[in-house]
């Protein structure tokens, strides 16, 4: 009982201050960007600079957690981010900014990824979608709270307090983490791998910050192109080392095993989607209904109170129809839900706008867990760090593009307007395009088997007549 739920309720400390975090910040950008001097639309690289973060680093967490222990890996990655949030709270410049979220991504970098490998290791595969429901349970507590209280504090106080609500949070993990959390460690005789991680990092790096700022005036057309070109071409060079090396850092081989790949590919494109929505929505909010950041807060918050909701119901939904059938069909409702903002106008009632925030945060939810919970459905003990470590890039390179593709998108259809002139159709071609790549993850999971991740989700689909009827001649 103490392992199944008390462990993924400590990891859950670490998902809460990470989600608290980021969403408080998603609401609270326009105030940040009008002390600062900037544009919102530019100030979006406080967001894509945490996830790039992310990406760079998280490729050495499973190796560090193997090598040192998950409980030593764990509590530092926690004291490194709570430390990066004090830094937050006491930036003067959008450099500054971007620096402290920098350290916040290298703590998160280990924090996330070795908490989830912790859960992994020590909960059964058939207890795995119930034991991730604990995890992210409270973890979604963030994004419940984030809006109203990173609103309330910035409408009424200063947006640099935001930062300091992690540090008791961070204190309470460190705690908890030294009692409860167990020393799990892999294969401790590997080599760190150098030249992976530099052809990684520096490609993913590159490549990020290119499409970050691509379409924006932070930097000249020619060095965009530069940036994207070096980290394609370190990337391609990766995935050739990773073919030859004993022990590559990103384990390209994973990709063989049919549910991993589909998670990964079909869930990339559903979060480059919705990755957006938290940048785009109390952007709207705010700069289109001219609401305050509490305003915008308390309006969207509900969509995760839908999502805890759901949590409850996800595994015998997924008992009774299988991974495949619930990532086709729920992909395409989350993405209609997606697009749904596209037809807002000045006069669409606000009731309006949280009811089908709160319903779309249910299917969203659902298809969260789906996707995480197939991702480890077939992966070996033995190659689980390295399935979490892939897992955990690809999302952050997802999500960091979503917002890329909602912010191009803004500005394209803005035109060069500025903040305080935007209006509520101006967010329609957003809208619809984080919509419309959401659903393409629909023509991956279509490819899945109807039994894929049968021993996680307890799904066993009735052979088809043909089939029986074959068995018995045979």
């Amino acid at each position: 009982m103490q392992t199944r739920i008390l462990v993924p309720l400590i990891v859950a400390c670490a998902l809460f201050m990470e989600n608290l975090d980021s969403t408080v910040l998603s609401t609270s950008l326009p105030a940040i960007a009008e002390d600062l001097g900037e544009d919102p639309i530019t100030l979006k690289l406080a967001l894509t600079t945490y996830l790039l973060s992310l990406a760079v680093f998280i490729p050495a967490s499973g190796w560090l957690a193997d090598r040192f222990g998950a409980r030593v890996v764990f509590r530092a990655a926690i004291i490194v981010f709570t430390a990066g949030s004090v830094f937050c709270a006491l930036s003067w410049s959008i450099g500054s900014l971007v620096a402290a979220r920098v350290l916040q991504g290298l703590g998160g970098a280990m924090m996330v990824p070795v908490g989830r490998l912790v859960v992994l290791r020590t909960i059964p595969k058939a207890e795995l979608v119930s034991s991730l429901a604990w995890l992210t349970v409270p973890a979604l507590v963030g994004p419940v709270l984030g809006p109203p209280v990173g609103g309330f504090i910035t409408t009424y106080f200063s947006w640099r307090w935001i930062f300091w609500i992690n540090v008791p949070i961070g204190v309470l993990g460190v705690v908890l983490a030294t009692l409860f959390i167990p020393d799990v460690r892999g294969d401790q005789q590997q080599r760190f791998d150098t030249r992976g991680f530099f052809l990684s990092a520096v490609g993913l790096a590159a490549l990020v910050t290119g499409s970050t700022t691509m379409g924006l005036d932070v930097l000249p057309p020619a060095w965009v192109a530069a940036m994207l070109a070096i980290g394609a071409t370190l990337l391609t060079g990766y995935v050739i080392h990773s073919r030859r090396a004993e022990h590559p850092i990103l384990d390209l081989t994973l990709l063989g095993v049919a549910t991993f790949r589909g998670s990964l590919l079909g869930g990339s494109l559903f979060r480059i989607g919705i990755g957006a929505m938290p940048f785009l929505l109390p952007l709207m909010l705010q700069l289109g209904y001219d609401m305050t950041p509490f305003e915008s807060g308390m309006t969207t918050f509900v969509g995760a109170i839908g999502a805890i909701t759901m949590k409850f119901a996800a595994q015998p939904i997924l008992r009774r129809f299988g991974f495949r059938t619930i990532l086709v069909v729920n992909a395409g409702i989350c993405a209609a839900f997606s697009a749904v903002p596209a037809l807002y106008t000045e006069n669409t009632p606000i009731v309006v706008i949280m009811t089908i925030l709160l319903i779309g945060g249910l299917f969203r939810s659902l298809q969260f867990t789906s996707i995480n919970a197939m991702a480890y459905s077939d992966i070996d003990d033995e190659r689980m760090s390295r399935a979490t470590s892939l897992t955990s890039v690809v999302q952050q390179i997802s999500l960091s593009l979503g917002i890329s593709i909602g912010a191009i998108s803004l500005a394209l259809s803005t035109a060069g307007k500025p903040a305080d002139a935007f209006t509520v159709s101006d967010f329609a071609p957003a809208f619809l395009v984080v919509g419309a790549i959401s659903a393409l993850s629909i023509v991956v999971f279509r490819r899945l088997a109807a039994d894929a991740g049968t021993e996680v989700s307890g799904h066993r689909p009735e052979p088809r007549p043909d089939a029986i009827t074959v068995a018995r001649e045979r």
